[in-house]
């Protein structure tokens, strides 16, 4: 996950300062000169202060104190008080006719806001603040469990190996006893965010969200409900089949047969995917599979070695290695002497090439793709350099995420795992039910997680929740499109939506929904390009320098042009479409209908 929502905001601020200067002299009637006049000063002050921002909220992610904490809430409030009176003065040449590259800049720094302060004194460093506060409450969370103190990591650890449903309940639990005292806080930012977006002229900032994807606010949202219905019915017989093995490992008491599934029992602190819990799910008459993380502890990797190895991946396809800074600036492991924020992210500090990861990396097969992942942000972030300020990003967001993600999708094939010497020779093809049911637990599991967390924050930013129905409204949602329940009862006081990182940490969501959908089209479309003949999830792009250079030509786009523009250049296609995920999983879905004879699926 990185940070361009902060290199986005940065540079929406630098811009502010400048518009709150001129617009007490700005004619009645604006001209298109004047508009790319105040576009071009503003970005040259945006990408200085980006570099102060960004500096300033890597050293809080990475050594979290009360200076340091205070240090970023100071430079994230200057940044959203210059930002919202830089989209105010944009809002100043509403209708007048520009050049499209003008046009689409002023656009973009009203739209890079992502919680617009209100333009009135102090309101922007407030907000900062709880933005700050809610980061680090998250980040430093620790509970009690087994008779001592436990950070999230260690949960996380329980929660993939445990099988006695008394711990991952306890667990589940403990981890929830962190987010209740960010209800309020949660509560007044939603109200400061809305203030600021009504002032752009949005609804409010979930509508603000909506109109970052090049159309109509509510044609997205009916966009990403037609991307579910192509996805659906899959989940569904993924959910059939895992509910009926559950069963069959806890019994009744723990876990029906039918019903919705007990969320602790998944594998996963948020049961967003399931992939740890494989040795209860597989496939019973298969011949034994190989494990990831075993091969990668067998074959002595640390690390460091994880992250060269997914470095390896990118310059394979041509594109150069990262630079020297890279490693001389990255937090790879978890240091040992101070807090930290160990959700993994990718940073582009300098808007050119001092590119950097902050990753509590371990040596097992989910770090594994995390490392393909992460770094696919930063060769995108490099890729993009030489954009116009506002046009360093990704062509949406979800094209952000899905860059690391097409890769991760090779980097889990044993096609590629053979090209890189971790496996000795090819499964068997009895194995490819296996392996993607293996896949399948963490990317279709995935799916109605990524898009619920938005649709939570769309209802709370329109008003329809309020915070005395925060939870309540976050377990209609996951019960809905997840057909998951908690363990036991909630208590009054919960707000499960913050043990969810990018709630407190305010990322949008729907980016990460998109991205597996993207993912699939793009690594369609990569294997196309590169010939390949076989069945699409044993197809690696390893070593294709051909489709690294169009793959790269794409993303040197930036956000320059509208995405469907972008995903053409790749993919031939322009509009998103999930019939590749389809593809993908072919085989699979039509062993689960099998498997799945005589159950009663759904919930």
């Amino acid at each position: 996950m990185k940070k361009t929502l902060l290199a986005a905001a940065a540079v929406a601020a630098l811009s502010l300062s400048i518009g709150g200067a001129s617009s007490a002299q700005a004619p009645a009637r604006p001209t298109a000169a004047e508009a790319k006049a105040f576009v071009d000063k503003a970005e040259k002050e945006l990408e200085a202060l980006s570099l102060y921002v960004n500096k300033s909220s890597w050293v809080r992610a990475t050594y979290i104190t009360e200076d340091t904490q205070w240090l970023d809430a100071k430079a994230s409030g200057e940044q959203k008080e210059l930002a919202t009176r830089l989209a105010m003065e944009a809002a100043r040449f509403n209708g007048v006719q520009t050049d499209p590259v003008t046009a689409r800049k002023l656009k973009l720094l009203k739209l890079f806001l992502t919680l617009p302060a209100p333009n009135r004194p102090g309101a922007a460093g407030e907000l900062a603040t709880l933005e700050a506060k809610l980061d680090s409450v998250y980040s430093t969370g620790k509970f009690q469990h087994g008779g001592k103190q436990i950070t999230l990591n260690d949960a996380e650890d329980i929660l993939r190996e445990s099988r006695d449903p008394a711990v991952t309940k306890a667990v589940w639990e403990g981890w929830r006893t962190v987010s209740p005292v960010m209800r309020s806080d949660y509560a007044k930012l939603v109200s400061l965010a809305n203030e600021g977006s009504k002032e752009l002229g949005f609804a409010d900032t979930g509508a603000l969200w909506r109109s970052n994807y090049d159309m109509d606010p509510d044609a997205f949202a009916a966009e990403t409900d037609r991307l579910w219905g192509q996805v659906e019915p899959f989940y569904r017989n993924l959910h059939c089949y895992v509910r009926a093995r559950l069963n069959e490992k806890y019994g009744d008491a723990v876990q029906p047969r039918t019903g919705p599934i007990r969320a602790d029992l998944l594998g996963n602190m948020w049961a967003q995917q399931w992939g740890n819990i494989y040795d209860i799910v597989a496939p019973k008459t298969a011949s034994e599979s190989y494990s990831v993380t075993d091969l990668l502890v067998a074959k002595g990797y640390d690390p460091l070695r994880m992250v060269k190895t997914g470095e390896n991946f990118y310059s394979s396809l041509g594109i150069a290695p990262l630079p020297q800074t890279f490693w001389e600036r990255s937090m790879i492991t978890r240091p040992q002497d101070r807090e930290v924020v160990c959700h993994a992210s990718a940073w582009n500090i300098d808007g050119r090439d001092d590119i950097r990861i902050k990753m509590c990396t371990k040596v097992n097969a989910e770090d594994f793709v995390t490392v393909h992942h992460e770094l696919g942000h930063n060769y995108y972030q490099r890729a993009y350099k030489d954009q116009p300020y506002l046009f360093k990003g990704g062509a949406n967001d979800g094209f952000h995420e899905a860059i690391g993600d097409f890769a991760g999708l090779s980097a889990l094939t044993p096609t590629y795992l053979q090209q890189i010497d971790l496996l000795d020779k090819p499964p068997a093809a009895d194995q490819d039910i296996p392996f993607l049911l293996d896949m399948a637990l963490d990317k279709i599991a995935f799916l109605p997680f990524g898009l619920l967390v938005d649709k939570w924050r769309w209802q709370v930013f329109a008003g329809q929740v309020g915070p005395d129905q925060y939870n309540d409204a976050w377990w209609k949602l996951r019960t809905q499109y997840q057909g998951i329940v908690p363990p036991g009862p909630r208590p009054a006081d919960a707000f499960d939506p913050g043990a969810k990182y990018h709630v407190p940490g305010n990322t949008p969501y729907t980016r990460y929904f998109l991205a597996h959908i993207y993912q699939f089209q793009f690594h369609r479309a990569a294997c196309k390009q590169a010939g390949w003949k076989g069945p699409l999830h044993r197809c690696s792009v390893y070593d294709q320098k051909a489709v690294g250079q169009k793959f790269n030509a794409m993303m040197e786009m930036g956000q320059s042009r509208p995405w469907p523009e972008a995903l053409e250049a790749f993919t031939g296609e322009r509009r998103t479409d999930a019939s590749a995920v389809a593809d993908y999983f072919k085989p699979l879905d039509a062993w689960l209908t099998q498997q799945n004879r005589g159950e009663k699926c759904g919930w």
